[in-house]
């Protein structure tokens, strides 16, 4: 059956110039340290906490990763609402300022299943091809 109510609209979060060009700074250098003062200068900040995670995920160290993860993926929820979000609803991965929070999304469902949180893991995943079928390609 085809769905007769609209779709809500696309959310796009705004730009943070300054977080942004901290974060570039820090990826210049690729060290936790610089991530990690990007998250505690900017901790609103989605994309400051997803590089930690993959990090963190990357080095064996699935808690932190879940940390970090979770961290990123709510102050993502609080900027969503801010910006008219509902909790449903596309969070497009074109739109560059969306990406540190799909990106968390994305870390806090393979730190889930690392730690053995298999049913959040899955939620994780759907909630990312949810929000955008193209981010969960361009993570997987």
């Amino acid at each position: 059956m085809q769905n007769l109510l609209p779709e809500p609209p696309a959310t796009l979060l705004p730009a943070d110039a300054e977080a942004d060009k901290a974060l570039a700074e820090a990826a210049a250098t690729g060290t936790a340290e610089a991530y990690k003062a990007v998250a505690a200068d900017h901790p609103a900040y989605s994309a400051a906490w997803a590089p930690l995670a993959t990090d963190a995920l990357a080095a064996g160290e699935p808690v932190t990763a879940y940390a970090y993860a979770r961290t990123g993926y709510h102050r993502g929820l609080d900027s969503l609402r801010r910006n008219g979000w509902k909790g449903h609803g596309p969070v497009p991965w074109s739109h560059e300022p969306n990406r540190g929070f799909l990106r968390c999304l994305h870390a806090l469902s393979q730190a889930a299943a690392q730690i053995g949180e298999a049913d959040e893991a899955a939620r994780c995943a759907q909630f990312l091809r949810d929000s955008d079928p193209a981010a969960a390609d361009a993570l997987s």
